[in-house]
């Protein structure tokens, strides 16, 4: 068990035995925040291929993605159950019955051992999150809000289409139904402080959530935020590792201890990535992190 922090393999133990694994999952939704229903572009760091696998492409339907990515993983992992991660775009943008009909084809398939939603908070409407409860009655649901922030200054700088109120109020409803929720948070978003990540913080605490997700803000090739730091109409400042680290310890000091946390860090393709360049594989950082965790509490026993 990490003594510094709840992470989410101890999360995971919590709702599943033995070992599970997520596979993303592609449904082909489109974002509101690109079809013009909220907005054109998408966010302004959004690129979708950066965090999409090969084996998940709308194309196939959910059992062969599935089967795709179960075989990817059965060589080296023969016991292991998986979790079907709805990734791609917002996986809760559609006609409801055709979502419940993807969400319950991931269910029923023999290797899933759950399903896990990544969405907006303002595409949660009601009906569906009702058939999500049921659902989650029968199998474990799990759903992923992408926050980014508390602050609806930085919402709107990113073109996020967004509140922070609409955040809390999906998550109290998704709560309250019994389901687990979790938040996607990122670090270094233009003209935010230390102090304005930490109060970020502050509001993730109180609200009653299970996991959370931290990753530090990747400048990527194609996005509206590449373009605006190369014209020089946006600044956005570069951590290096042992900032980012220094910043992290800061929160895992501050984030209330019951709260899991997925991670810190997200990896880009490299040749899509402009910066940060850490060359640094996620639980090389993770790694580096407990290392100071550890030297700091040994300072302070």
């Amino acid at each position: 068990m990490n003594p510094y922090y709840k992470d989410y393999a101890e999360f995971l133990s919590e709702h599943f035995q033995g070992k599970v694994q997520k596979i993303s999952v592609n449904t082909g939704n489109v974002c509101p925040n690109r079809d013009g229903t909220l907005g054109r572009g998408g966010c302004i760091y959004c690129n979708n291929a950066a965090f999409t696998p090969d084996y998940a492409a709308p194309l196939l339907s959910v059992t062969e993605q599935l089967d795709r990515g179960i075989d990817f993983f059965r060589g080296k992992y023969p016991e292991m159950r998986y979790l079907a991660y709805f990734q791609s775009y917002t996986s809760t943008n559609g006609d409801v019955d055709a979502l419940m009909a993807q969400f319950r084809e991931a269910a029923a398939h023999s290797g899933v051992a759950g399903i896990v939603i990544g969405t907006r908070p303002d595409c949660m409407p009601d009906e569906l999150l009702s058939k999500l409860a049921e659902l989650n009655r029968r199998t474990s649901v799990i759903i992923e809000y992408g926050a980014e922030s508390a602050h609806n200054a930085t919402l709107q700088l990113i073109n996020r289409c967004h509140t922070w109120e609409q955040t809390v109020d999906a998550v109290s409803r998704t709560a309250k139904d019994g389901i687990p929720v979790g938040l996607h948070l990122i670090l270094g978003l233009p003209g935010e402080t230390q102090q304005m990540m930490l109060e970020t913080v502050d509001a993730v605490n109180a609200l009653p959530i299970a996991t959370v997700k931290f990753h530090q803000l990747q400048i990527v090739r194609g996005t509206a935020l590449a373009r605006a730091v190369e014209e020089g109409t946006l600044s956005v400042y570069t951590y290096s590792v042992d900032e980012y680290i220094s910043l992290c310890v800061s929160i895992v000091y501050r984030l209330r201890r019951a709260i899991a946390i997925d991670r810190f860090t997200s990896q880009t393709p490299a040749e899509l990535l402009i910066s940060p360049r850490w060359g640094l594989k996620n639980y090389q950082f993770t790694h580096r992190l407990l290392h100071r965790l550890a030297e700091e509490a040994g300072q302070h026993s």
